[in-house]
């Protein structure tokens, strides 16, 4: 196969990539947008295929490219595009084919505006996908559009009327670049300016799916967590797309429609990643970046982005390399060299580089090599464990949603220095700490020991659970659990049931558990009574302004004279 043949080749015939092959070897007239034959035999392969093509063309005739596919599907990446150099255009013109509709889409134009295409060339093909029998030179092509970049940012480009094959190959193509060149040189216009702003991290474009078995408020609640996750991230959220359907569709989970408006909408905004609401299979994710021409991940990537970021322990980064390679391993196929890429971007961070994302053999030996370095570390841990345990000093795992001031409190009770900020899943590693409680009836010094544990989250990613096993088993070993729960947040009740959603997947709990309601001093009174009606039981707290915490060692102290805990006096 030639090595200038991309796109969407699936399904296609050995005959069928040989013609795609001989169009990439012939030479085209550098004075005309394109031969007739030429436009005749890219027309008649794009009917057969039933896909648009389009060829990529220098200025000295040479196709560079040919792609099965829209110009935004097929678009040259920035690192091949030429050198801008004194022009103001790139030197390449795309000749594609376009199936549906008449006129040039706002996608194919935003494609020609990135690139800085010299001109795109739209063909039509007749409807019947057939020469005409009239012995009409149109031939397979029924008519033609001429689209060129002009310096004018509320317009940038121009589409001629259709025009006949024969006058579209008769027209002088270097007068009519030389004159598009003139015009941005006069108007001091820079062609970048036609294009979405380029930023070092990611732009991403949202999108969610509301189905029949989501409420309006947890679809809602859904996508501002997510807004927040890319946030965390590093990334910048600069739109969000919503549809609203019965089920997602199996091939791209939103509709065809959708699927057309996302594209347009990416490339308008300048956006460089799609980011669903929901995992989406590997199918689903082939088929939309074929469909879009960006990168399309959902949302338990972006979970593990998170986590490659954060994990700072030994532990902590060889149990996120083993959850990202279980997620990567079914959504090798069709990746082909994209996935051997590494870069600062959601999706690029990871395990390192190798051929660990291409070698799927390599992939299976590395993971097993980590499972068994995860199953070492829960033995450590149990140790550990066990010689606590055997100190008779009582233990509780604080857990809860992310971002719920879990490790804030850990710092505060215990002068801990744990790391602390507000975004979610700040900390992953396992932190324990004693605190030492004054009985305020008896003045009995007492100990216990406190846990901070990684946040939960509303359907934490399976690979997750699993790699992060030797991390939750903290909470499973624990003699009480101590449920902090961030009361300012507007979703508070939704992340108590995500909390203990995820707990009850978990064997052999602790029987006890308090509620701590977190940021009582960001709430009105209307929350916070609310919240005492539901939760008469719980303790009300704020962490950073130290408000309940008395409160708080108190109802430990209880916690051990109604017998869950033991008592352990401190020696004096």
């Amino acid at each position: 196969m030639s090595e200038n043949i991309y796109g969407n080749l699936k399904g296609l015939q050995p005959s069928h990539i040989k013609q795609l092959q001989q169009l990439s070897e012939q030479r085209q007239p550098s004075d005309r947008p394109i031969a007739p034959e030429f436009a005749q035999k890219l027309a008649a392969i794009s009917t057969e295929i039933h896909q648009p093509v389009c060829s990529y063309i220098n200025r000295r005739g040479q196709v560079v490219r040919v792609g099965v596919g829209t110009p935004q599907q097929t678009q040259i990446p920035p690192q091949e595009l030429p050198q801008q150099g004194a022009g103001h255009l790139s030197g390449i013109r795309c000749v594609a084919t376009q199936l549906k509709g008449e006129a040039p889409d706002a996608a194919a134009l935003m494609a020609m505006a990135r690139q800085r295409l010299d001109a795109l060339v739209v063909l039509i093909p007749n409807s019947n996908g057939t020469q005409r029998r009239d012995d009409s030179p149109t031939g397979y092509v029924k008519e033609a559009y001429l689209a060129h970049l002009v310096p004018d940012l509320d317009t940038p480009c121009l589409v001629s009327p259709p025009l006949s094959l024969d006058d579209l190959t008769e027209q002088d193509f270097d007068d009519l670049v030389e004159g598009w060149e003139r015009e941005f040189q006069e108007a001091g216009f820079e062609t970048s300016q036609l294009q979405p702003i380029e930023t070092e991290g990611d732009r991403v474009l949202l999108v969610g799916l509301m189905t029949e078995n989501l409420t309006a408020q947890r679809f809602q609640d859904g996508l501002d967590e997510l807004v927040r996750l890319v946030e965390s991230a590093g990334a910048e959220v600069v739109e969000t797309v919503q549809q609203k359907r019965s089920h997602p569709h199996p091939q791209t989970v939103v509709g065809q429609g959708k699927v057309e408006e996302i594209a347009v909408l990416a490339h308008q905004l300048g956006a460089n990643l799609i980011v669903f609401d929901r995992d989406i299979s590997p199918s689903q994710a082939r088929n939309l970046e074929s469909q879009i021409g960006i990168e399309v991940v959902d949302r338990t990537q972006v979970i593990l982005d998170i986590f490659a970021q954060r994990a700072q322990s030994q532990a902590g980064k060889l149990q996120v390399e083993l959850a990202q390679l279980e997620y990567m391993l079914p959504r090798l196929r069709g990746r082909g060299q994209a996935m051997s890429r590494l870069g600062a971007g959601i999706g690029t961070r990871g395990p390192g580089e190798t051929k660990l994302e291409t070698e799927r053999r390599v992939i299976q030996r590395r993971i097993a090599q980590l499972q068994e370095s995860v199953n070492q570390l829960q033995a450590h841990r149990a140790r550990l464990r066990q010689q606590r345990q055997q100190q008779e000093v009582p233990s509780i795992a604080l857990v809860g949603y992310t971002n719920a001031g879990k490790s804030t409190l850990l710092n505060v009770l215990t002068h801990a220095e744990v790391y602390t900020a507000d975004r979610l899943f700040a900390t992953l590693d396992p932190t324990t700490r004693k605190i030492v409680i004054t009985d305020p009836q008896t003045q009995e010094r007492r100990s216990v020991l406190l846990t901070d544990t990684v946040g939960f989250i509303h359907e934490l990613p399976p690979p997750l659970m699993d790699a992060f096993r030797a991390t939750l088993e903290e909470v499973t070993e624990a003699d009480a659990l101590l449920h902090v729960v961030d009361l300012s947040h507007p979703a508070w009740q939704s992340h108590i049931r995500s909390v203990m959603d995820v707990l009850e997947e978990m064997p052999a709990l602790p029987g006890k558990a308090m509620i701590a309601f977190n940021k009582m001093d960001r709430v009105d009174s209307e929350t916070l009574a609310l919240a005492q009606q539901e939760y008469p039981e719980a303790v009300f707290i704020s962490a950073t302004q130290s408000l309940g915490l008395d409160t708080l060692r108190q109802r430990l102290v209880q916690f051990m004279d109604d017998g869950v805990l033991s008592p352990t006096l401190v020696e004096q």
